[in-house]
């Protein structure tokens, strides 16, 4: 861009932000693209700053509670995965075993013939061809493949089965070589 269209657009820019004065306060997202001023000259800037900083805090918080959401999915994972090694019945251990290591209300393998590898969605309600006795409960789900069959996966609260796809994909795949054997 040429110096002069830059300072016409910078203008307008600013012509803009003074005319809605409002602008980056309801849009905090925003201050994480901005670069800070080096030195504080009055209040103004330094609220600028505060701002800058503080949007950067908040989306840092978020990662770090996805990132641990997913640590203990993937802890919990394993833990339903070593729980198949020695299980004479796969389907006994999915049903009875891992909606305690999982941290669900339910877990069961269906004779139903998957839609896709993976869907990770929220509900108002489970269904019972799905959940059984604990979809009045079930707020999110987790269908995945299985052969020619659907693991579903149901959960009380969203961080249970946060969005995740590997694990959950391992968890179907593990399954699926229980039940070859």
């Amino acid at each position: 861009m040429i110096p002069a269209a830059r300072d016409e657009e910078a203008a307008r820019v600013e012509a803009y932000l003074r005319a809605h004065p409002g602008f980056l306060a309801a849009r905090p997202e925003l201050y994480a693209l901005l670069a800070p001023p080096r030195r504080v000259h009055g209040e103004n800037l330094a609220d600028h700053m505060a701002a800058m900083i503080e949007a950067g805090r908040a989306q840092w918080r978020g990662l770090l509670a996805s990132g641990r959401a997913r640590g203990r999915l993937a802890a919990r994972v394993a833990e339903a995965v070593l729980a198949l090694i020695p299980s004479p019945d796969p389907r006994a251990t999915v049903r009875e075993e891992w909606p305690t290591l999982l941290g669900l209300e339910a877990a069961a393998l269906r004779p139903l013939p998957p839609a896709a590898p993976l869907r990770l969605r929220d509900v108002p309600r489970g269904e019972p061809a799905l959940h059984g006795e604990a979809a009045p409960l079930i707020r999110r789900e987790a269908l995945l493949a299985v052969g020619e069959e659907t693991l579903a996966l149901g959960a009380r609260e969203a961080a249970a089965l946060p969005q995740e796809p590997e694990a959950l994909i391992f968890l179907a795949r593990a399954l699926a070589a229980a039940l070859a054997r």
